[in-house]
């Protein structure tokens, strides 16, 4: 069993548009590999041998909240795990994580940069006592983001420590092993903690990168989960990463499906 736990997609209709707006923000080789709907990053799971994946969705206003969550029922599957997402900004931001509890989705993704806010802003603590309360999980973009500027700090790894430590029992996952670009950071804060890092977007650029490596050396196994940035990355690829950085067969299990089936639970065996 093989878990990717970090995907995106976009509806049919919006996808064209989606990946065109994204890849306008970024190099041409850093393009997606995939058009963006769930069918191709089925036919991608397929390819690489992958049988669930998570799917991150993100909103960037808050009245984007109901529609991501009926859109995430409408894919949820045996092999797609979405994720709801609620903004900062919403009018009863505790309501609105009450939605996605209520309708079955098993955490928010949250993205600083897109939406607004820094990680350890206390005007952002309701929505974490809400989730924390709901027992939902909450997924972090963290570290730096490609569109935009290096200094941009909003999702540093300092930052969801702080979170961490003011809700320890609420599940937190950290993107791009707790912050890209950022590893260093990551090694001095959150690598060791409780926060569950996930690999997606990392091991092409960093896989010889020294503070990788202490990260690894320093962070339980078990709070390690695969995870790709579907469509940024090549599934397949990145699959290859993995079995190589984590060549104990063992840690391979946890990091590729035994920690996400404990986080996820029943949805991910």
């Amino acid at each position: 069993m093989i878990v990717d736990c970090h995907t995106h997609a976009f509806p049919d209709d919006l996808a064209p548009r989606a990946i065109a707006a994204l890849n306008a923000e970024v190099t041409e080789e850093e393009h997606a590999v995939l058009d963006g709907t769930v069918g191709d990053l089925l036919r991608s799971m397929d390819r690489a041998g992958i049988d669930k994946a998570v799917v991150w969705s993100v909103a960037t206003a808050p009245k984007q909240v109901d529609p991501i969550i009926r859109w995430s029922l409408g894919i949820r599957s045996d092999r797609i795990i979405p994720l709801g997402s609620v903004h900062p900004d919403c009018s009863d931001v505790a309501a609105d994580v009450r939605k996605v509890a209520d309708s079955g989705l098993p955490g928010i993704k949250l993205h600083p940069q897109y939406q607004g806010f820094a990680v350890d802003e206390r005007r952002v603590w309701p929505l974490y006592e809400a989730a924390d309360e709901a027992g939902l999980i909450v997924a972090f973009h963290a570290g730096r983001d490609i569109a935009f500027p290096p200094e941009d700090d909003r999702a540093a790894p300092a930052r969801i420590l702080r979170v961490h430590e003011a809700f320890p029992d609420m599940p937190v996952v950290a993107a791009h092993l707790g912050g890209w670009r950022m590893w260093d950071e990551v090694a001095r804060s959150l690598a060791g903690t409780g926060v569950y890092l996930d690999t997606s977007y990392t091991f092409h650029l960093a896989a010889d990168d020294d503070a990788v490596a202490r990260v690894l050396e320093a962070h339980s196994v078990d709070r390690i989960l695969f995870g790709t940035d579907s469509p940024w990355r090549s599934q397949a690829d990145d699959l290859s990463l993995i079995r190589a950085a984590f060549p104990d067969p063992e840690d391979l299990e946890r990091v590729l499906h035994g920690n996400a089936q404990e986080l996820f639970g029943p949805n991910s065996t």
